[in-house]
């Protein structure tokens, strides 16, 4: 057994204001982009959210994990998560011909692998896995909630995601692997409405999920509300958005994208706690580029996004 260490707790209880704690405040409703002089949609009176909101799950404690934890497969996946020191490892398991093919890229210090042959590393795993021969059980990572986005990095990409009822774990494991080609620091998404962080979703992810903290949320509109007083502006994605996304977002530091369901796209609620809507940038759909957005595949248009929100200058 490989135990790893877990980073310290962290202060999940209640919001920051930017007058006591130095922090820079968001610009006035009226200076936004698409504002027109009124106040951004959700920008009446805000309430803290109750303590313990948004407190994701912690090492241990992972709907549907078995109490060993959980399995994930395939080679990026296992490689990312052993190099990961805040991954809590239970057991790795490797197939003959994957020892002598991996064996030298394992990390130091990872745990001694048992040997199986492919059957029995089959029968470990969900039906039609694709392990490439190699798989471990481990723990959840730990969720350091919301609240761990309140300070801008110290240099780099300050994107965030949000995802709107996205349930598909591949589409959500390919969005996980594109934020982190383009350094998002996280991805927020619903508890009833998203796939635990298990095999398929982070096979789909490739690593990613080692790289950008995936955070759980009760309630978006909540969490969607405290980016807004961390400085966050809160873009949607949507087909029939007057304004093209490169524009939109070009003078914004501090950007978080909010994605919906291909076939529903964002719920009228979160919707309108956007500061405004914008569609991808689509030379080839036609006048205003909104036609072949709806068409898209959700990961394909967040890595599109997530492109065009980096050309930004920060």
């Amino acid at each position: 057994m490989n135990r790893r260490k877990h980073r310290p707790g962290q202060n999940r209880t209640g919001t920051h204001h930017p007058e006591t704690d130095g922090r820079a405040a968001r610009p006035p409703a009226q200076s936004r982009p698409d504002s027109g002089g009124k106040p951004a949609h959700g920008q009446g009176p805000r309430h803290a959210p109750a303590r313990g909101e948004f407190r994701g799950n912690s090492r241990g404690n992972s709907r549907g994990g078995s109490k060993g934890g959980f399995w994930l497969y395939g080679q990026h996946a296992c490689l990312a998560a052993l190099a990961n020191p805040e991954r809590y490892i239970h057991r790795l398991v490797l197939t003959r011909e994957a020892q002598a093919q991996l064996g030298g890229k394992l990390p130091a210090g990872s745990p001694q692998p048992e040997i199986l042959d492919r059957a029995r590393l089959d029968s470990l795993l969900p039906p039609g896995a694709v392990h490439q021969g190699i798989a471990l059980q481990a723990e959840p990572l730990d969720d350091p909630g919301v609240e761990s986005l309140a300070q801008p990095p110290a240099s780099g990409c300050d994107i965030v995601l949000l995802l709107d009822q996205v349930t598909d774990p591949r589409n959500i494991g390919a969005i996980l692997r594109s934020a982190a080609a383009f350094g998002a620091r996280a991805l927020i998404v619903t508890d009833r409405h998203a796939p635990e962080a298990t095999g398929a979703l982070a096979k789909a992810a490739s690593g990613g999920l080692e790289a950008v903290p995936m955070l759980r949320v009760s309630n978006l509109v909540r969490a969607m509300d405290l980016l807004a007083e961390y400085g966050f502006w809160r873009v949607g994605l949507a087909a029939d958005a007057d304004r093209d996304l490169s524009q939109a977002v070009k003078d914004v530091k501090r950007l978080a994208l909010v994605l919906g369901a291909e076939d529903e796209g964002l719920r009228r609620l979160t919707a309108e706690h956007c500061d405004f809507l914008a569609h991808l940038p689509m030379p080839g759909s036609g006048p205003g580029g909104n036609a072949m957005v709806e068409s898209l595949n959700v990961s394909v248009a967040a890595s599109i996004a997530l492109y065009e929100a980096s050309k930004r200058p920060i």
